[in-house]
């Protein structure tokens, strides 16, 4: 299991000065820096190595208590405070699934060291590595809770990407002059709804990390990087908010849609109804097997008839055109 451990974690050291990247042979090669200037970002792919991590905290004279938390494997949201750390855990979207699965992120931080551990493999975090090989920007002159935030931000990002793309696709298929009553078109409203309910529960967890992470206290981290973080937060949810909106707003329109077509047709059988009504009962009348109807022996009788009833055909549906029935 050790060897598992080994193939998926990897460490990057950097300052202002020098980068490195390392993997490693044996756990006793892990060593978190704690009051130099480098900063070290471990990361690693898995959550169920409960030995390794127990060693790699003891070696490195960590907070024992995070045992306790790492042994959970499916934590709620939480910012906790340990000696001179933070344990951060949250549960974090996967945008590559079409399904939009989740996996538990948590991060172990310090003043001069990360420690990522995430349970699947794959990240949104290479943009941030190549930034530390290259000395791009600031990154290797701020401190680990700089880090912190540009993980976090990259997340935040991948998530507005991510909706913003689904959202341009959804507007092509759920356009306003397609909508349509019939049930792949509200199969697809839903669905579309399903995917933003799951973008908006994600996004709302990361927000509720991001606020913990405001109030915290300790030295050597500065909370003023997630303030920014919070209104990116804000404004995606406001974003999914409104479109979702708009997709209960065409629901809502399709519903009108099917009453309308319903009461078009109750209209029309019930003008017909109206219509033959008269015709009925008077056919229903010289229909009777009484002896004495005067109007049976007489010659012209049937055609006279006949003529009533176009004439009160005629007529009700002149009465109901000058009402605009229909």
């Amino acid at each position: 299991m050790e060897n598992v451990f080994l193939d998926n974690t990897s460490i990057i050291s950097y300052s202002h000065k020098n980068y490195e990247k390392n993997n490693f042979s044996a756990i006793s090669q892990i060593k978190l820096s704690q009051g130099t200037e480098t900063i070290e970002w471990l990361n690693t792919y898995g959550i169920k190595f409960q030995e390794e991590y127990k060693k790699v905290i003891y070696q490195n004279n960590l907070d024992d208590f995070l045992i306790k938390l790492l042994s959970d494997e499916n934590h709620p949201n939480k910012v906790i405070l340990l000696d001179n750390l933070l344990f951060i855990t949250t549960r974090v979207l996967i945008t590559e699934s079409r399904k939009l699965e989740s996996e538990q992120m948590i991060f172990i931080v310090s003043a001069d060291f990360l420690w990522s551990i995430q349970e699947k493999h794959g990240d949104y975090f290479n943009w941030i590595r190549e930034r530390l090989e290259g000395n791009k920007g600031i990154v290797r002159k701020k401190r680990a809770d700089y880090l912190l935030f540009l993980l976090l931000e990259s997340i935040i990002d991948n998530y507005q990407d991510t909706y913003e793309e689904n959202a341009v696709l959804s507007a092509d298929k759920l356009n306003s002059t397609n909508i349509k009553p019939t049930p792949e078109f509200t199969s697809l409203v839903e669905k579309r709804k399903q995917e933003l309910f799951n973008f908006k529960k994600a996004t709302m967890s990361l927000k509720d990390t991001i606020v913990k992470l405001e109030k915290i206290e300790i030295d050597g981290f500065e909370v003023k990087y997630f303030s920014e973080l919070k209104e990116q937060t804000n404004n995606l949810i406001s974003n999914i908010d409104f479109e979702l909106q708009e997709l209960e707003s065409k629901i809502n329109l399709i519903f009108s849609i099917q009453g309308h077509r319903l009461n078009e047709v109750m209209k029309t059988l019930t003008i017909l109804s109206v219509i033959f009504i008269p015709l009925t009962f008077l056919a229903g009348i010289y229909g009777m097997n009484f002896e004495y109807i005067p109007e049976l022996k007489f010659k012209y009788g049937y055609f006279i008839l006949l003529g009533i009833m176009v004439l009160v055909t005629i007529a009700s549906v002149w009465y109901f055109k000058r009402k605009k029935w229909f």
